[in-house]
């Protein structure tokens, strides 16, 4: 299967502080592949590397097997779009009005959308079930309806790659689960490769083909939810007690985060459960 992006030897400090320390992977075609860790571990630095916001001090990121310096910027954002983690709610437009600026990449300078950006839209729309909200403000949404319209921009966009920077870390466990199954369905039917970064594991978990668990800016581990959510691995980047046993639903890893007062009372260390 192609590879859709490539990192090797990722770096990049922020005044001076390492922020990612020589970080590589790769990311197949149409995979759902999720960067964990603990906060200050550069997971939103490595977001913006490799969806082209930031450049980084050292190493090389192939989109689609070029160099992402390669690209123009109309260019890039044509293969790839970033859905950040906390957009503005003060947006003074509507949602279809949001929703078709993610044609501007693929439009000329004073060009006015097609039918076929219109249709494009719509499609979005469709797809993100935010049809209905098409004439309403963005600033009167809720957060949830807010990150699904932005998922229908980064979808209007017709890119190759979506990378999201914390799309549920706002949202209530049924909404979650609703912006989550949306995109393993972009994943499933549009082969849209999705690269997200996450602070939920069991989320993680369920949805992620491969995992990236960073921590201080660095690859801890790497591969598939039951080959990176182990206790050793957990236990060495959160430095905290957890337990972990195989979810009853799907054969991936579940873990339990144990309280330190328990944790004291039951004499209990960071294992699985037996």
């Amino acid at each position: 299967m192609k590879i859709s992006l490539a990192a090797k030897d990722v770096s990049h400090r922020y005044g001076g502080r390492p922020v990612l320390a020589g970080v590589s992977f790769s990311v197949r075609e149409g995979e759902f592949f999720i960067v964990i860790g603990p906060n200050g571990s550069g997971k939103t630095t490595l977001a913006k590397a490799i969806s082209g916001t930031l450049r980084p001090d050292r190493g090389r990121i192939e989109v689609l097997g070029r160099p992402i310096g390669s690209y123009s910027g109309k260019g890039l954002a044509r293969k790839v779009a970033l859905v950040t983690q906390t957009p503005p709610a003060n947006i003074p437009f509507t949602v279809a009005e949001v929703v078709l600026m993610g044609r501007s990449p693929h439009l000329s300078l004073c060009a006015l959308e097609t039918r076929k950006d219109l249709e494009l839209a719509e499609r979005a729309m469709s797809f993100t079930s935010v049809e209905h909200l098409a004439g309403r403000r963005f600033d009167q949404l809720s957060a949830g309806e807010r990150q699904r319209v932005l998922i229908s921009v980064a979808i209007c966009r017709e890119p190759r790659i979506i990378v999201l920077d914390e799309p549920t870390s706002a949202l209530d466990l049924a909404h979650q689960v609703q912006v989550m199954d949306l995109l393993e369905r972009l994943r499933r039917e549009e082969k849209v490769t999705i690269i997200m970064v996450s602070h939920d594991l069991n989320l993680a978990a369920l949805y992620a083909d491969n995992l990236l668990l960073l921590k201080d800016g660095a690859v801890v581990s790497a591969g598939a939810p039951h080959e990176v959510l182990t206790f050793q691995t957990l236990e060495k980047a959160y430095g905290c007690v957890l337990l972990v046993d195989e979810n009853p639903l799907k054969k991936v890893p579940r873990i339990t985060l144990v309280p330190h007062s328990l944790a004291c009372e039951t004499n209990l260390s960071a294992k699985p459960l037996s």
